[in-house]
């Protein structure tokens, strides 16, 4: 008997030889799903579909719609493309890859030691479909850090070697493919079989992989360029090498070596920089009398918002704060979505009429009582707060539709500057591991919510891919719109988050939905040596998320 094991899957229970893999019974149910298997789930853990069962237990499939899956698919096509360059190319000049930062569906990248040409992302492309044909298997194996450390040097792969320099585990797990091999945060596919979908691109000084989405794993979207995104994310890259801390593990050695307070004074010192260019730029143009802000949730955008209107006072403006909530339809006129719940976040759930009536007659010099929404009531009220524009007069209104001019259609364009906020993070895990900007808002929204709000770890996870799917829609395409776009994100925030983060997310209990994603951002915060938030400027944007802050937020 202890040569089977019984595996439940759905209703279904069956016995199986206990050296099956979670592939092969995937199999079996491959017909149950609209997309590829490409994980498996056991109680709170993922797992690999090479891995064998061994055990009695039940278990789901995930496909290449799910987040996991999805995440685990562009990392299939991260390593095919590296094994494909190092075969294709002329190792004797190729120096390294870097995997730099997501624009749209598609991973940016940069090489180093030859030029990126169509024609040879051609051979890497035709030399990527060879190996998805021949199914090839990602091969894993754990081996010690030391060990670990000597290939990385072998390979020179030099930020991969100083991240785990500051590793406390003791084993590490490569995979190999095709001959290649490398370390990679996160889940593998069990084969390059199922890297169908991709296609490579020439793109400024490197290039593009372009890569299905969630909605539509099976299928490449037309692209969609992002120049005001990409020269934005291209700075906060330059400025992380100007700096030598490019990577978590550059991070760490300036950690180590006692140099977070000074880096911390530089990155303050540029912010409030950039922020004071933009209060030029506004100043420069008396037509401006509306500075329209937006951005994703945790962007910082009220702290933003403060700073800025401080920088208009030294150049002589006078800014008024709006708050586009107060525009709130009154609760019994707000739209519901497909679940019948308040819609707090489509733009039908602002009084656009009433928003641009009051605009427009302050503009033409009239005195406007401003509405104030109640949240407990859900209703608009008026309690005498009157505003008149003067010529030094400028309005600083801060929501999530306010790049869109359904919004403000009746503001003359030339009277409206509009500024992108949003946390771009400069720092990479390592060359070929990048991190995402929205790992980097969600760790700060649930350091806010569990301050500000007591909310637990868990309902700031649950509650995220609705937030998202409202910033798909409602922000995210409007960004290029923007006169500006400030970057919010600060290099050393994560390891200043690191231990507010890791108590709340502790607390996730083992049997929660929730559990899977608490334990993978748990992995991603012990990259990290932890610092303190005392250092940290009174008027820093960070302060919003771990308190502390001068500004009321």
């Amino acid at each position: 008997m202890g040569n089977y094991v019984k595996v439940t899957v759905g209703n279904i229970t069956k016995e199986y030889p206990s050296d099956i893999t979670y592939g092969e019974i995937a199999r079996e149910h491959k017909a149950e799903y609209a997309y590829d298997i490409i994980l498996a789930q056991k109680g709170g853990k993922l797992v690999e579909l090479t891995k064998k069962v061994q055990e009695d237990c039940t278990i789901s499939f995930l496909t290449t719609q799910s987040d996991s899956g999805h995440k685990t698919y562009d990392r299939g096509v991260t390593l095919l493309m590296l094994d494909a360059f190092y075969s294709v190319a002329d190792t004797r000049k190729l120096k390294n890859i870097f995997v730099e930062h997501s624009l749209g569906d598609s991973i940016y990248c940069e090489v180093e030691g030859l030029p990126v040409t169509q024609e040879l992302l051609g051979q890497v492309q035709s030399y990527m479909e060879e190996i998805v044909q021949k199914d090839l298997p990602f091969e894993k194996r754990s081996v010690d850090t030391g060990t670990a450390l000597k290939l990385f040097e072998k390979h020179k792969m030099y930020d991969k070697k100083k991240l785990f320099e500051y590793r406390r585990v003791s084993r590490v797990n490569i995979y190999t493919l095709d001959g290649f091999e490398d370390y990679y945060y996160g889940y593998m596919p069990a084969s390059t079989g199922i890297l169908k979908y991709f296609s490579l691109e020439q793109y400024q000084q490197g290039f593009l992989i372009h890569l299905p989405n969630k909605k539509q794993p099976d299928k490449l979207q037309p692209f969609s360029d992002r120049p005001k995104l990409f020269k934005t994310l291209q700075e906060a890259n330059s400025w992380g090498k100007m700096v030598d801390v490019a990577t978590v593990g550059a991070l760490n050695d300036v950690i180590a070596h006692g140099g977070a307070s000074d880096l911390i004074l530089v990155q303050e010192a540029l912010q409030e920089k950039k922020i004071g260019q933009i209060a030029e730029q506004i100043a420069n143009d008396s037509g401006k009398k509306f500075i329209m802000i937006a951005g994703p949730s945790s962007s910082g955008k009220t702290s933003f918002s403060h700073r800025l209107s401080i920088q208009l006072r030294t150049l002589g403006l006078k800014p008024h704060p709006i708050a586009l909530d107060n525009y709130f339809k009154n609760r019994e006129d707000t739209p519901v979505d497909e679940n019948g719940k308040f819609n707090f976040e489509c733009l039908e759930a602002i009084d656009v009429e009433q928003f641009n009536k009051d605009m427009t007659a302050l503009l033409s010099g009239e005195k406007v009582e401003l509405p104030v929404f109640n949240f407990k009531t859900g209703q608009r009220e008026y309690r005498g707060d009157y505003k008149k524009l003067g010529a030094d007069d400028i309005l600083v209104i801060e929501g999530i539709h306010g790049l869109n001019d359904k919004l403000s259609y009746s503001l003359p364009k030339e009277s409206k500057f509009k500024i992108y906020i949003s946390a771009l993070t400069q720092l990479n895990i390592d060359e070929h591991n990048r991190i995402s900007t929205t790992d980097g808002r969600l760790i700060r929204r649930m350091v806010r919510d569990a301050r500000t709000r007591g909310t637990d770890a868990a309902k700031t996870i649950d509650m995220w891919p609705s937030v998202r799917k409202g910033e798909d829609q409602y922000i995210f395409p409007f960004q290029e719109e923007a006169d500006v776009m400030f970057n919010s994100a600060l290099i050393y925030e994560l390891a200043v988050l690191k231990p507010y983060a890791e108590s709340i997310l502790f607390g996730i209990p083992k049997d929660a939905p929730e559990y899977v994603e608490a334990k993978r951002l748990l992995k991603f915060l012990d990259y990290f040596i932890g610092i303190s938030s005392e250092e940290i400027p009174k008027n820093s944007l960070l302060r919003e998320f771990v308190g502390g802050s001068v500004f009321n937020v």
